[in-house]
Parts: C-alpha cells; sequence; structure tokens
C-alpha cells in the first residue's frame, strides 16, 4: 500500500529550513526529502500561498520560513497541503442493498469520522515550534549542539 508522505517530508524540510540563516534551494531540499526538485517547488509554492514561506528567485535565492514556528501546526501544514486522506481503510460498496452492510458501512464511517476529528484535533496542538524544540533536544541528546546545523 502506498503512502501519502508529504506531510511527514514537509514538516522535514521545514524545520531543516528553521535552522537555516538564509534561503535553500529546491533541490537541497529535494535532497531532504529524496525527491524531485520539481516536486519540492510545487509543495513549497502551496505553502508560500499560505504565508508559511516566502521564494527568492535568482543567485543566492531560494525558500526562506515566512511564519512563526510557534503559530504553526501540523493541521495548518497538513492543510496546505491539500487535507489528504488520514486513513486508507474504506468501505467495499458505498451503497449497499445489503441491510448487514449498511450496518457494517454506518458503524465503520461513525468510527472513521471519530478517528479523523480526534487526529485532526491532535495536529491542531501541536506547534512547529514543539517539533523544534524536540528536534533541539534530540540533537542535544547526541551530544550536539543545536547551534552546529548540519544534522538530518
Amino acid at each position: 500500500m502506498r503512502r501519502d508522505s508529504r506531510l511527514s517530508g514537509v514538516l522535514h524540510i521545514l524545520l531543516h529550513m528553521a535552522e537555516q540563516q538564509g534561503p535553500v534551494t529546491s533541490e537541497d531540499l529535494s535532497r531532504m526529502m529524496g525527491t524531485n526538485p520539481v516536486v519540492v517547488r510545487r509543495i513549497m509554492a502551496g505553502l508560500r500561498d499560505q504565508g508559511f514561506v516566502h521564494s527568492q528567485k535568482g543567485h543566492g535565492g531560494g525558500w526562506t520560513l515566512s511564519c512563526d514556528l510557534s503559530e504553526v501546526t501540523l493541521r495548518d501544514i497538513y492543510t496546505a497541503l491539500g487535507s489528504p486522506a488520514l486513513l486508507a481503510m474504506g468501505n467495499r460498496t458505498d451503497a449497499p442493498g445489503c441491510i448487514v452492510e449498511q450496518a457494517v458501512n454506518a458503524a465503520l464511517k461513525q468510527t472513521f469520522d471519530d478517528a479523523e476529528e480526534l487526529l485532526l484535533a491532535r495536529f491542531g496542538e501541536v506547534t512547529l515550534s514543539k517539533l523544534s524544540d524536540d528536534y533541539r533536544a534530540r540533537l542535544v541528546a547526541r551530544g550536539n549542539s543545536p547551534q552546529c546545523g548540519g544534522t538530518r
């Protein structure tokens, strides 16, 4: 089963960008995500449209953060990515004629809706600054200073 990993990948590069002093190119970000620079530019353009990043063209240009990490949540980034499907499971058929399957679908729908609501609520509680703090704590625990950078 193929998973949509854009949220994870985007959070990864946003946190790396937060550690940089200047712009980061799409090529550098694509290496961090393990994807093509065109894919990165497409994703970053959506984040730019939402005001989370800024782009600068030309020599020395690239992407920079244009938001306060303490004010941006996982839910904000999830929404900026177009709110991809959270759950991979679904009903066998959407409008079954069998009443047993109707009961199963109703129970699953309510459970899926509850799970998505809970997940989105949790996404709304986690800011990018919390992720950055966790990254820095992990870096210090490894014996590296947060100022040294260059770790992935």
